[in-house]
């Protein structure tokens, strides 16, 4: 049926004249911006997904300029410390040559602190951007990744640089807050007496009746020959007094035994047991080490800063040990171990241990017969000594100050060659990590571009292919449009 009210032809050319004009406008636009998926509205997901990569990548273009930052200031501290190890070893000469009687050794000494000069004044100036990490203790943290989890958390790592202290300075004890607290001393005093407990052989003893005494798990026995319980106390003494258990010595007196523990370093676990209804009582299940103690803060919540001070007094005099960045309680019961062991103490000896709690301690014991006073303290503030602090020190201008110092160079040459040998490590991994978070970025990059970039082959072709459509729409429509004008034909 003709109709000059509707023309079906012309509605079904119009629109897909439209249809056609859309895709062409949307090949047009993948043409002029080399994008398939260009908003979300083209393909949420996609669009989703590049996006979030997108904003990592340009995370990792930060992540590479802190890598470049990182790696320059390692770089800096890298070659000052090995300018200083070159140094050092100069110094090392002079001292060599100060071994000689017939030298004149003030001169080398000059000679040796006008190079001690130039070491303060390298480390003093190897800094990038206001860094130095030849000074001071905290590690410095370099940006290195951003790692992105299946459930889009995001978490942050980072390369950790050690500081490595070349200074020259000796340490001071701090003058800060007092940090008393921290450090707990057991007796005002430490004595060569043994510590004691006492175990009572009673009730109704029969003969054969055994008692047994175990210390840190041997066991020590004596059988009764008769009902005495003053005889099986006397009896099970001489067991003990000739088990060889080291430390442990026993006397006893109407059926009571005193037991002594004479170790430095070592409690004693004891147990008894008695057959039948004999009974056998200890005082106490421990006998503590002869040694006393400085206990140190358990506490999760305690901070050690650099630069905190804690002092052992041995005798009146002071032993001191300032903590370095990252140090624990049991760092510092180990250099305050240190201190006093290298002052050479006769008849004091130390040992470090941990609490049954966790907490780090300071055992000294005093086998001489004098009683030795004990205090400890502690304060803030104090200053760490720098890494060539022996430095300072050094002095050939005497024949006994020419041998110590042969000695301490050593010490000195290799601490600089561990600064140089870490920095080199971790100039080596920032490198190394640069090099790849490089290289994901271009992977990242390029699998953005798989996601959204348009087929530009695939999108001329498509072009040509809708340019020639529009016109055949164009024809097909302008043909529909005649139909109306047959229908004249009709009335003629």
């Amino acid at each position: 049926m003709s109709s000059i009210l509707t023309n079906n032809s012309a509605m079904v050319a119009l629109q897909t004249l439209n249809t056609i004009n859309k895709s062409l406008l949307t090949v047009q636009d993948q043409i002029s911006t080399g994008k398939a998926v260009g908003s979300a509205r083209d393909n949420s997901a996609v669009w989703a997904i590049s996006s979030v990569m997108k904003s990592d990548v340009e995370g990792f273009k930060g992540i590479s300029e802190s890598l470049s930052l990182g790696a320059s200031t390692v770089a800096v501290g890298r070659q000052a410390t090995e300018t200083v190890t070159g140094l050092l070893t100069e110094i090392k000469s002079k001292i060599v040559s100060a071994q000689e009687e017939n030298v004149d050794r003030s001169k080398i000494q000059t000679d040796i602190a006008s190079l001690r000069d130039q070491i303060t004044s390298v480390v003093n100036t190897a800094q990038f951007n206001g860094l130095n990490l030849l000074k001071g203790q905290d590690a410095v943290s370099v940006l290195s990744s951003l790692n992105r989890s299946s459930d889009g958390t995001v978490t942050s790592s980072s390369i950790t640089v050690q500081r490595q202290n070349l200074e020259t300075n000796a340490a001071t004890f701090g003058a800060g807050a007092s940090l008393d607290a921290n450090a707990t001393a057991s007796a005002a005093s430490i004595t060569n007496a043994a510590n004691t407990t006492t175990l009572t052989i009673a009730g109704t003893v029969a003969a054969s009746d055994v008692a047994t005494l175990n210390i840190n798990g041997t066991d020590v026995t004596f059988t009764a020959a008769n009902t005495s319980a003053t005889d099986v106390a006397t009896g099970l003494t001489a067991a003990i007094n000739a088990s060889g258990i080291t430390g442990v010595t026993a006397t006893s007196s109407a059926g009571v035994i005193t037991l002594n523990n004479e170790n430095a370093f070592t409690d004693l676990a004891l147990s008894a047991n008695g057959d039948n209804s004999m009974t056998t009582t200890l005082a106490a299940s421990t006998v503590a080490q002869r040694a006393e103690n400085v206990t140190f803060e358990l506490d999760a919540n305690v901070t050690i800063n650099a630069g905190d001070s804690y002092r052992v007094s041995l005798g009146g005099n002071d032993y001191d040990y300032i903590a370095k960045g990252g140090d624990t309680f049991n760092d510092i019961a180990s250099g305050l171990k240190s201190v006093v062991d290298a002052a050479g103490l006769v008849g004091v000896t130390t040992e470090v241990q941990t609490t049954g709690g966790g907490a780090a301690r300071l055992a000294i014991d005093n086998s001489g017969g004098t009683g030795v006073s004990l205090a400890a303290s502690g304060k803030a503030g104090g200053t760490v000594a720098g890494g060539l602090n022996a430095l300072s020190s050094i002095d050939v201008s005497t024949s006994s100050g020419a041998t110590s110092a042969l000695s301490d160079i050593e010490g000195l040459i290799q601490t600089a060659i561990d600064a140089s040998a870490e920095f080199g490590s971790v100039e080596r991994r920032i490198d190394i990590q640069g090099d790849f978070v490089s290289t994901l970025s271009g992977a990242l990059t390029s699998g953005i571009g798989a996601l959204v970039d348009a087929d530009m082959e695939a999108a001329s072709a498509r072009l040509q292919a809708l340019q020639v459509q529009q016109q055949l729409g164009i024809q097909a429509l302008s043909i529909a449009n005649q139909a109306p004008q047959n229908i004249l034909g009709l009335f003629r």
